[in-house]
């Protein structure tokens, strides 16, 4: 995991909830940067940023496994996969590290939860990147089978020979072909299990990456960060990439009602990991002044 001469993430563990949660912290002495993944993913997805930004200087970066999510523990589901219930175990790691005030970058459900933590602790988070949050008007939320995300989660291959046929899998194909192989390498570290058979299995399960899309609890959620987009107390910057499959105007519509910047990226859904150069820069400029 990482680039060679970087400084590999110290793996930490917390309980909350009655859960396991666990992250990743990279080190630095700068401020403290809260990291907040995508769906069906894990803190290492940003350890290729991470480790450049942590060496650079300006940011120590702390990623969290969100519950169902790589080491972090995984209740069924659904009714454990509230956004709030999520932002309230990133609260918990945030007090064990003693970190009273951040900034947080957040990829689509990571970026919906950002919003629920400045809703739980205003003032917590200083400044916050949301690249494609996932928060939206409740009308507009397709639910059950209405979400074809749904069913693509639920058919996800779940066991696999190795971490290898994975990563060529995964590799070679939409929408994860578009991630920077480092950042795709960096997530299967994080987010498989060995097998005592031999084989590896994906850390999150299917069955959760699916009620976090289409279940009623997570729905709420998403609802409800739309709702405290008006009254963030965070400064916010609302990023979108241009060849997403979100439609540009769902982000847009979130900038708006934040009354925040809104900024085009010429990339994808994880245009934040697709090219590690692009990654580390967004950061710095939205996140790295004052």
């Amino acid at each position: 995991m990482g680039s060679p001469g970087a400084a590999a993430p110290t793996p930490f563990a917390i309980e909350h909830d009655g859960l396991r949660i666990a992250g990743l912290d990279w080190g630095g002495d700068g401020e403290p940067l809260l990291l907040l993944h995508p769906n069906g993913f894990c803190a290492g997805l940003f350890d290729p940023v991470a480790r450049r930004l942590a060496a650079g200087g300006g940011f120590r970066p702390v990623g969290v496994d969100l519950r169902g999510h790589g080491a972090s523990g995984k209740p069924p589901p659904p009714e454990p996969y509230r956004y709030d219930l999520m932002a309230a175990d990133v609260v918990a790691v945030l007090d064990h590290l003693r970190l009273d005030a951040v900034l947080a970058a957040g990829g689509s459900l990571g970026g919906g939860v950002a919003i629920q933590l400045d809703r739980l602790q205003p003032g917590r988070v200083r400044r916050m990147m949301l690249c494609e949050a996932i928060a939206r008007p409740l009308a507009e939320i397709p639910t059950g089978t209405e979400n074809p995300l749904v069913a693509v989660a639920r058919r996800r291959r779940v066991i696999w020979p190795s971490r290898a046929e994975i990563e060529a899998s995964y590799g070679s194909r939409p929408p994860l072909d578009a991630l920077a192989p480092e950042a795709l390498s960096a997530y299967l570290d994080c987010g498989t299990v060995a097998r005592a058979d031999g084989g590896v299995e994906l850390a999150c399960p299917p069955q959760v990456e699916a009620a976090i899309f289409g279940g009623v609890p997570s729905l709420r959620g998403v609802a409800e960060a739309w709702d405290h987009l008006a009254h963030l107390t965070a400064e916010a910057v609302v990023l979108a990439g241009r060849h997403s499959a979100l439609p540009l105007a769902w982000i847009e519509a979130q900038a708006e009602r934040a009354g925040a910047p809104f900024v085009a990226v010429d990339g994808g859904h994880f245009f934040l990991h697709e090219d590690t150069d692009r990654g580390v820069a967004l950061i710095r400029e939205h996140l790295g002044r004052g």
